[in-house]
């Protein structure tokens, strides 16, 4: 059981920004109707509930406004208008605006939650709010971007729950405000942001522009809605699995022993083809159908198709380009099925992340592929980069322990790539309790050398 303490509303600290609009760009507009992201981090920490009411609380509270006094436009909200042919959404700040910060204790077993076999999705539920429900203002629909959760598991641990818009950032972006954020609460003040502070102002050229008329006027029709109610029940468990430095080394071997006249392959690419076959022979016979694999590029820093100078490093907003790469199912369920995988895998890295020429280049096709043809049997969708670590934010009571990401219960397959501290790689995953079951059977029988 989990008991809600408190909501609270946390400002900027006062005078400390002015109002700010923010139109959104393609990249955002790509997230406009999708679900919330919920985030969870777990920590290991013995606390006390006065200790937490107390102390931890507070602190919580003060190193938030704090943080938002830098990142304002998380505490702004996202402006959706009525009028179909007024110009694009945009992200707004006022003064005044504030995050909502929930204060909760809960008596479910920490160990249990942030133990690696499967556990029931639903349960996790009760450590992030709810989207708010949408309110109108003259010509929008408006909508908070962002809600915040502190849960107490007395004398055990901490888990702090983030549900942000993704019109409002990525995954990149979301790691660089929560690590912000802890930062602040650890060492009390926010002077140590001073050398990585965000930028908010949007990408901008010519041929951007123009992609952003594009994406609206498929967007504009489209009713804008958020969740209120959270997706329960799911009908899913949820599970890590470990790839060891020895298990990446040898999976590498096996690609290239059957590809002689390539030298090296990244362990991202065996990883996620280890993973991708692995789920297509778990969840059942496709035949002649397509298995289809989607993951995120952040393009940040990079040289791409579309801005020139490259998009800052430290820029807070959407930013990602990406790769899919389709397959038929029969050939990645067949004995060599992981080798067809990484390679098919390897392929689109080297020709849409690698070349400049082509990262970012025609965006317009994603529309396409938000509905995908009928001949599709599983899709597969990678979250988060052991790039960007989300369980390094440290608020004083070490790194976290475990991250649950819930938007996977969304997808019909989905990943959380991390690292697991040792070299290797954490694979967590959210299906139907049947399949995960498989799938963990193959997973580990296709380890053993």
């Amino acid at each position: 059981m989990t008991t809600v303490i408190e909501t609270c509303r946390i400002p900027p600290p006062q005078d400390s920004a002015a109002e700010l609009f923010l139109p959104l760009s393609f990249l955002d507009m790509t997230w406009l109707h999708s679900n919330p992201m919920y985030v969870l981090n777990f920590y290991n920490y013995p606390c006390s509930e006065a200790e937490f009411s107390n102390t931890i609380v507070p602190s919580l509270k003060h190193s938030l406004s704090l943080t938002l006094k830098h990142y304002f436009p998380v505490a702004g909200n996202l402006l959706f208008p009525l009028d179909s042919d007024a110009p694009k959404p945009v992200l707004r700040y006022t003064p005044g605006d504030t995050v909502a910060l929930t204060i909760a204790v809960s008596s479910l077993e920490f160990d249990k939650l942030i133990a690696n076999h499967a556990k029931e999705s639903d349960q996790f539920y009760n450590f992030v709010q709810p989207a708010a429900p949408l309110i109108e203002e003259e010509n929008y629909k408006i909508a908070p971007v962002i809600s915040l959760q502190a849960t107490l598991f007395p004398r055990r641990g901490i888990c702090i729950g983030v549900n942000f818009h993704h019109s409002l950032c990525d995954w990149r972006s979301i790691v660089g405000f929560v690590k912000a954020w802890a930062v602040i609460n650890k060492s009390g003040d926010d002077e140590a942001l001073a050398e990585s502070l965000p930028v908010f102002e949007k990408p901008d050229s010519e041929a951007s522009r123009r992609v952003d008329g594009i994406f609206w006027n498929a967007m504009k029709n489209i009713p804008f809605k958020t969740v209120v109610s959270l997706p329960r029940p799911t009908n899913r468990v949820r599970a890590s699995f470990i790839l060891r430095q020895s298990h990446i080394k040898n999976l590498k071997h096996r690609f290239l022993s059957a590809r002689p006249s390539l030298d090296r392959v990244s362990t991202f690419t065996v990883a996620a083809a280890y993973v991708w076959t692995t789920l297509v022979k778990s969840h059942g016979s496709g035949g002649e159908e397509d298995e289809v694999f989607v993951f995120p590029a952040d393009a940040r820093g990079r040289r791409n198709a579309l801005f020139d100078p490259q998009v800052a490093v430290n820029y807070f907003g959407n930013c990602l380009g990406g790769g899919v790469v389709i397959a038929e199912h029969r050939k990645l369920a067949a004995e060599d099925g992981f080798v067809a995988a990484a390679e098919a895998i390897g392929d689109v890295i080297k020709a849409k992340i690698y070349d400049g020429d082509e990262l970012l280049k025609s965006p317009e096709d994603r529309l396409s592929m938000m509905s995908l043809p009928d001949r599709v049997f599983g899709v597969l969708v990678v979250y988060g980069s052991p790039k960007f670590e989300y369980k390094e934010a440290d608020f004083g009571w070490g790194v976290a322990r475990k991250v649950e990401i819930l938007s996977l219960d969304d997808e019909k397959y989905g990943m959380l790539l991390s690292n697991s501290g040792d070299g290797g790689l954490v694979i967590d995953l959210s299906l139907p309790k049947e399949m995960m079951e498989c799938f963990a059977s193959i997973f580990e029988d296709g380890l053993i050398v």
